[in-house]
């Protein structure tokens, strides 16, 4: 890579984005920079992250250009992914803040599947595009200089991340916000990068072996993509409404001790969780004396020892039935659906 040449070819792709930049940077600081102050820990810390994220990504495109080296470019255009894949975040935490409505009858907070998802798609776009710039240099050779200037830049821009990503880490995984923990798990790979390209440019300066340069570049993609994997993964679980095995475990341990009052059993329990939010639904079968107050007061009762087991917030919805005569009874729903039997939903 002749750095005169590559640096003018690689200024037009970060220009574009630096103009980007500026234009979020101004929508931002009007519209939400305020809530950095917001008593929200959640949405205080993911605002933090994309304020200082701007600021690591000014060191690393700074570093960049001191030093030519592909590596470096690698990092800055995770950097700049990374910038605007928290912005993306930022939105979806606001959009799953909102209410129910009448267009949106379970609320928004749904929104946090897509959310992760894209910010797991953005890293793998972002660890092809480091491997496309490696393999490049792999064939038109590679020339790297400032190694001294490039290396305090990228300790520097890794010393943010470490004390950013960490920060909103360990908020969301508090406040068991996914939104919040998928964003500093992505701003912690921020660190491996910039650590990788940092101990090539250590190893390049007191070696002078600039192949070194390459294989860290494909280190770091291949890191990052398995980062963004396992994001997407938890991504297509949620909007797949795969079972929380912990939020299961938690409802069958009150279904299994001794239920209230009139309770004869129950079954047909399902559930999924959205964001802070579990729907959860069951069948509760009664004796066919009990009065309606009576059972609907029994079901009470058991719905509030659900909602008391689980750390996040639950709407539990019961059908109430008979035991003699719950078969007879549901014989009228006997091919009701167009497609499906009733018990394949359960």
């Amino acid at each position: 890579m002749v750095i005169e040449f590559e640096s003018d070819r690689n200024a037009g792709i970060l220009s574009v984005h630096t103009e980007l930049f500026k234009e979020l940077m101004y929508f931002y600081g009007q519209s939400i920079i305020p809530d950095m102050f917001s008593s929200d820990p959640v949405k205080r810390a993911l605002i933090i992250s994309l304020v200082v994220s701007a600021a690591s990504l000014s060191l690393k495109i700074g570093a960049f250009f001191v030093t030519g080296s592909s590596a470096a470019l690698s990092d800055s255009m995770e950097s700049v992914v990374h910038f605007f894949a928290v912005g993306f975040v930022v939105y979806g935490y606001y959009l799953s803040l909102k209410p129910a409505d009448e267009d949106h009858h379970y609320g928004h907070e749904r929104i946090e599947f897509l959310s992760v998802g894209a910010e797991g798609a953005i890293i793998i776009v972002a660890g092809l595009t480091i491997v496309y710039y490696a393999i490049q240099s792999m064939i038109t050779g590679i020339t790297i200089i400032n190694l001294d200037t490039g290396i305090y830049m990228l300790v520097a821009a890794a010393l943010i991340n470490l004390v950013l990503g960490t920060y909103v880490l360990r908020t969301g995984r508090r406040h068991k916000n996914m939104i919040a923990v998928s964003n500093g798990k992505h701003t912690l790979t921020d660190v491996w990068t910039s650590a990788g390209v940092v101990l090539a440019l250590l190893i390049i300066h007191y070696t002078g072996r600039l192949f070194i340069d390459i294989i860290i570049s494909l280190s770091i993609a291949a890191y990052i993509s398995w980062e963004a994997w396992k994001l997407l993964t938890f991504s297509v679980r949620g909007i797949m409404d795969t079972r929380n095995p912990d939020t299961d475990a938690s409802i069958r341990r009150v279904l299994d001790d001794e239920l209230p009052g009139s309770i004869l059993g129950w079954h047909h329990l399902r559930h999924r969780t959205s964001g802070n939010t579990t729907w959860i639904e069951l069948h509760l079968v009664f004796s066919d004396a009990i009065t309606l107050k009576e059972a609907h007061n029994d079901a009470t009762r058991l719905e509030r020892r659900m909602m008391d087991a689980l750390d996040h917030d639950a709407v539990i919805t019961m059908h109430l039935e008979p035991f003699e005569s719950h078969d007879a009874a549901h014989q009228i729903l006997e091919g009701a659906n167009k497609k499906k039997d009733l018990d394949e939903f359960t």
